[in-house]
């Protein structure tokens, strides 16, 4: 029996481009022989599609692609995930739901039992919890057919406040009673660099569990903040994987029943993995996915001859081309000379269209017009602020004016601890390193320069600063990056408490001091632009914090 696995790049809503995708994988797993092909969760409308299922003319047509999709399955089979809709009085209006399609016809649905409502999950808010369990009969073999979580019943425990059953029920459990010969997961799995070895490892351990193959097939591409890898896989029964599709691409793959029945194998664990080529090659396909699914094709970047622009616009060219990118530049007194000379070595290595605009004249302008009422205050804090907002204002000007969006530049680090200026450089559409660290900022720079020299060395080197005062340097208000990133990662990633992270040797006033920073900023991360997500734990809908706290 050939099975087909179907890796697809969806647009949410896009149903007569979703449609004709899946239409034409169908067509060649039957030409290459398949008698079945698998999509992913929510392929007929994109996943997710958040409050787009309370509309009621959104489902109507995923059940007309439904019914275009099932015509075309004479010959051969189809298992492909959509919403549908609840016929019960009570309960929520929709299941997430499997489509068996056979027959040029909806054989059987299987709906979704386990609805993840944690982190950047909200499916209990639209969907109904399946609570009756069969297996899909089809050539003689017996198919148990599970959505994404269905198969998480047992979670790894990453942060000290957790449970490894976050549910009353287990699918599997239900359904090896029913005695299936291979379990299939069709699945919207976010990319995470934190999760990725997780993921295998719950796939590994279904399979070797219950001694059946696992057939998983996630889908790929980017939806505004979320990343989906694909890197769908098959285990065989003895846990050992036959099958590891790309990530972050579009792949069609064929399998055959024998291949999970031979010898065990032999799978050598998986060695560390780097994470920064992995959210080097996620950050620009969410680039490229951003654009082109909301029907743009340009952006502008503010080039600073810092180490974050540098790193966002070597992404967005890898993205969206050199010719689609425009590179501004705008130094002020403060700026030093070899920021500017970095900055146009940079656009001049990617062949970038770049312009020079300095800003002294209207910063000056500015502090004239203040003057009556500043008088004699001291500079501080406001003065550097109207500089990242004049800079703002330009650079919105430019994006307004060729029709771009602005692309945001600021890092993890600084997001978390309120390092940026609302209305200035937190200005922009879209948000390429909001969810990367400053210390993996750098190790994207040494990860682009691998081959050759495109971020100049001396961009890489010299000490991280905003220029905003004569001789600033970010360490002057903040701790060193590497002690600064390890603080953050535990406190929003792993949920550690202050003490926790004191009892790990790291200064108790340094470790307080940043964590009241972290939870004194939550209202400028509220109005800042939807981040990439790359972590287990982004900025952003994944992490709903209180604005008004004392905490």
């Amino acid at each position: 029996m050939k099975i087909a696995l179907a890796q697809l790049n969806y647009t949410i809503g896009a149903f007569e481009e979703n449609t004709a995708r899946i239409i034409l994988a169908i067509r060649r797993a039957r030409q290459e022989k398949a008698v079945l092909v698998v999509f992913s969760e929510l392929a007929i409308c994109g996943y997710p599609p958040l409050d787009l299922l309370e509309h009621k003319h959104f489902i109507e047509l995923c059940e007309k692609s439904v019914q275009q999709i099932a015509a075309e399955c004479h010959g051969i089979a189809a298992i492909i995930g959509g919403p549908s809709v609840n016929p019960a009085h009570q309960g929520k209006n929709l299941f997430n739901t499997a489509y068996f399609l056979a027959h040029g016809t909806v054989k059987q649905l299987i709906h979704k039992t386990l609805l993840p409502t944690y982190d950047i999950f909200d499916e209990y808010r639209y969907f109904e919890q399946n609570r009756e369990f069969s297996l899909v009969k089809y050539k003689g073999y017996n198919i148990a057919v599970t959505v994404c979580e269905d198969l998480w019943y047992d979670q790894p425990i990453l942060t000290g406040f957790g449970k490894s059953n976050l549910y009353s029920v287990c699918p599997m459990d239900e359904l090896v009673k029913l005695c299936p010969d291979f379990v299939v997961n069709i699945a919207a799995s976010p990319f995470s660099y934190v999760h990725e070895r997780v993921k295998r490892q719950i796939l590994t351990d279904i399979a070797k569990k219950y001694k059946l193959p696992v057939l998983y097939v996630n889908q790929t591409g980017a939806q505004t903040e979320l990343i989906f890898d694909g890197g769908s896989m098959v285990i065989n029964s003895h846990g050992v994987m036959v099958n590891r599709m790309k990530l972050f691409e579009e792949d069609f793959s064929i399998i055959t029943l024998d291949e999970l029945r031979s010898s065990p194998g032999h799978d050598e664990e998986a060695n560390a993995i780097d994470h920064i080529p992995l959210i080097h090659d996620a950050l620009v396909l969410g680039i490229k996915d951003y654009f082109s699914k909301t029907g743009f094709c340009s952006a502008v970047v503010g080039l600073s001859g810092g180490i974050d622009s540098a790193v966002t616009l070597v992404l967005a060219c890898r993205a969206l081309g050199v010719q689609n990118l425009t590179a501004v530049l705008l130094p002020s007194q403060y700026s030093s000379d070899h920021s500017v000379t970095d900055a146009i070595a940079l656009a001049r290595n990617l062949d970038v269209e770049f312009h020079l605009i300095s800003i002294q004249k209207l910063f000056e302008d500015f502090l004239d017009a203040l003057q009556p009422v500043f008088g004699e205050l001291p500079w501080g804090l406001t003065e550097e602020n109207i500089q990242a907002r004049i800079r703002g204002n330009l650079l919105m000007a430019f994006a307004n004016k060729l029709g771009n969006i602005l692309l945001n530049t600021s890092n993890k680090s600084e997001a978390a601890v309120g390092y940026g200026t609302l209305y200035g450089d937190m200005s922009g559409g879209l948000s390429v390193l909001g969810d990367v660290y400053k210390a993996d900022v750098y190790r994207l720079a040494q990860y682009i320069n691998r081959q050759k020299e495109i971020i100049p060395h001396s961009t890489i080197v010299k000490p991280p600063s905003a220029e905003l005062r004569p001789g600033q340097k970010d360490s002057d208000s903040l701790p060193e990056y590497d002690i600064l990133d390890k603080i953050l990662f535990h406190y929003i990633e792993m949920k550690r408490s202050v003490h926790d992270i004191i009892d790990m040797g790291i200064d108790g006033r340094v470790v307080e001091k940043t964590i009241e920073l972290v939870n004194k900023n939550e209202y400028k991360r509220y109005q800042a632009p939807p981040v990439l997500r790359v972590s287990s734990k982004a900025f952003g809908f994944g992490r709903r914090m209180p604005l008004a706290a004392r905490y």
